[in-house]
């Protein structure tokens, strides 16, 4: 196996291991298996398992996030409640019966690890707030392109969009139910109609 295609493997292995039972019960072991690779060439690429959480949450579930949210929101011109909507709607459309089981990782690893260690805390707060930002930034635009009703507190929205959205994850994942997210979906949908013009 070739060095990048070791350490992104490890990656993948170590994000569906935590996905599915956290961090603090992820087990090395276990990723060391999925991936197909010795602990010498985990500890080659990760010092520790922290470390390795980290990369996670800053390789492969910051790409998500990008994929998925930031870099539609950020290359939208036109309005951005449609852009919202259309990044919603595809999101729930990639989601599958595991995705409801487990839910967001993001989420997760911010409530399961934020209270007990801070590069963790620092690291989900700052995809929070990109996320964040890029949907402030959309609906400033759409306000400048009288798309986006000028009485909208930009910020003020974005939070309650992404607490929203993070909560009817969470709201799915303890139902183990994808209709939870679905029906939560369309409440959302139909905020997010209430802010064009």
């Amino acid at each position: 196996m070739q060095p990048d295609t070791t350490r992104q493997v490890l990656l993948n292995a170590a994000f569906h291991e935590i996905h599915r039972k956290g961090f603090q019960s992820a087990s090395l072991t276990a990723i060391l298996d999925k991936a197909g690779v010795t602990k010498g060439a985990l500890y080659h690429y990760f010092s520790s398992k922290r470390e390795l959480g980290y990369a996670v949450l800053e390789e492969v579930i910051s790409n998500h996030l990008r994929t998925l949210w930031l870099e539609p929101l950020a290359e939208a011109t036109g309005d951005p409640v449609t852009q919202l909507k259309d990044c919603l709607i595809k999101a729930g459309e990639q989601l599958n019966e595991k995705d409801i089981q487990l839910g967001c990782p993001l989420n997760n690893l911010a409530q399961e690890m934020s209270p007990i260690d801070q590069g963790f805390r620092e690291r989900t707060d700052v995809m929070y707030k990109l996320w964040l930002q890029t949907i402030s930034s959309a609906l400033q635009n759409g306000q400048q392109l009288g798309k986006v009703r000028k009485e909208v507190d930009p910020e003020e929205t974005a939070l309650f969009i992404v607490a929203t959205l993070e909560g009817c994850m969470s709201m799915a994942k303890n139902a183990q139910d994808k209709a939870v997210l679905l029906q939560c979906g369309k409440g959302v949908l139909n905020y997010l109609d209430s802010l064009g013009t």
